[in-house]
């Protein structure tokens, strides 16, 4: 009964488009429980004196200051308590402060709150770091962003508490977008530039690689200088900017992202390898009878990743929030891209974290992969449909407040 109450209150905040008197929650919290008047209103005996007072409606407030004690809801006057930062009508975000375990697994826990407040009292070394933040977009999407001016300071700030966790040869993986254009001209902000310089001299960090996402089924844009004034290019692909501390212990191993021979080398593999001798490059490149004929585990990627923006994860959230009739993510990347990251650059039960968990592909992809993970997503509503994929795991579990949404 205890536990059930708790959830009830708790999705009362949740539901609610107002700020709720207790009157209010007593009676939306009895609705929800299924208590008649006569159950919520019986009086016993209270303390020494003996003071009659309903027992529900006390837990109801009990677990209101639970809440509170939480962070997740704030008194605006007096009896008056409301559920977080309205982003929009359909989007609540964690008020500054809140940091409340959603759901977790046996390998994993995303939480609830800022990833500022989330990681800031993180005691444990973290591998390897993989996010997609919120672009600086001039029309922000629904979930908020942060304009281009303040953009560096932004990321630096939330980005902190994880690099001083970093172990040695750590990376940090950031997801963003290039089409961040100047005011009213077809040339391309330098952002990205600024953010990459910015990160490496406050941070002591080192830049490894810019590496393209290249996707060609990307709908065609930027529309006013590509599709109208015809004087850009259509965008096919997105930066994956990589960054480590220790580039001399870096634990990225490319063993562990090989990929199959084609099927053009395999014949040449079958033939014992090149069977002439030529030179390229006025003799910096050399081939030999025999070259390339060694059998090997498979190839080296190329530093360019191919990979569509659909995936079956991502159909699967989507599914699961529109048959719990919550707002979808908007802009979540293919489950491919973190998976690719995880492996590449961390090991079996290193820490992986995500502080912009979104739909919580990272955690997705370290969970299949053995990986311990940290996520923390700031949109009630987000976080909530994304625990629904993580059922099938061992240790599942969901906190009762947002079971109860």
């Amino acid at each position: 009964m205890q536990l059930d109450l708790f959830s009830h209150v708790a999705a009362a905040y949740a539901d609610a488009k107002v700020c709720l008197d207790n009157e209010t929650l007593y009676s939306e919290v009895s609705r929800r429980a299924g208590l008649s008047n006569d159950e919520l209103n019986a009086r016993t005996p209270i303390g020494e004196a003996g003071a009659l007072r309903s027992v529900v409606k006390r837990k109801i407030r009990w677990h209101q200051q639970e809440l509170k004690a939480m962070g997740v809801i704030t008194r605006h006057e007096r009896g008056i308590w409301g559920l977080t930062e309205k982003v929009t009508e359909d989007l609540d975000r964690a008020k500054s402060g809140v940091k409340l375990v959603a759901f977790s697994t046996d390998l994993g826990v995303a939480v609830w709150g800022a990833c500022r407040d989330v990681f800031g009292g993180l005691e444990q070394q973290i591998a390897l770091c993989v996010t997609s933040p919120p672009y600086p977009l001039r029309i922000p999407r629904a979930y908020g962003n942060p304009s281009e001016s303040e953009y560096t300071d932004f990321i630096c700030r939330s980005f902190e508490p994880i690099i001083k966790n970093l172990m040695p040869g750590a990376s940090v993986c950031i997801n963003l977008s290039n089409d961040i254009f100047l005011p009213g001209v077809p040339a391309r902000s330098l952002y990205l530039e600024r953010l990459t310089i910015a990160l490496c001299d406050r941070f002591g960090l080192y830049k490894m690689d810019m590496i393209p996402w290249v996707n060609l089924s990307k709908p065609p844009a930027p529309i006013a200088w590509a599709s109208k004034k015809r004087v850009q290019l259509n965008t096919g692909y997105e930066p994956v900017l990589w960054l480590t501390n220790d580039p001399h212990k870096v634990r990225s191993n490319n063993r562990r992202v090989l990929e199959e021979h084609s099927e053009r080398h395999k014949a040449l593999l079958a033939r014992g390898g090149e069977q002439r001798t030529a030179e390229y490059g006025d003799g910096a490149y050399k081939l030999r009878p025999g070259s390339f004929g060694g059998m090997t585990e498979g190839r080296i990627p190329k530093n360019v990743l191919m990979r569509g923006h659909v995936c079956r994860d991502g159909a699967q959230y989507k599914e699961d929030a529109e048959r719990l009739g919550l707002p979808s993510h908007g802009a979540a990347f293919p489950l491919a891209i973190p998976d690719f990251l995880i492996r590449f650059l961390s090991e079996p039960e290193d820490l992986v974290v995500d502080p912009f968990g979104g739909t919580i592909k990272v955690g997705m992809a370290a969970e299949r992969l053995g990986r311990r993970w940290m996520v923390s997503e700031w949109i009630l509503q987000y976080i909530r449909a994304s625990a629904e994929r993580f059922r099938i795991f061992p240790g599942y579990w969901l906190n009762p407040m947002m079971a109860a949404m």
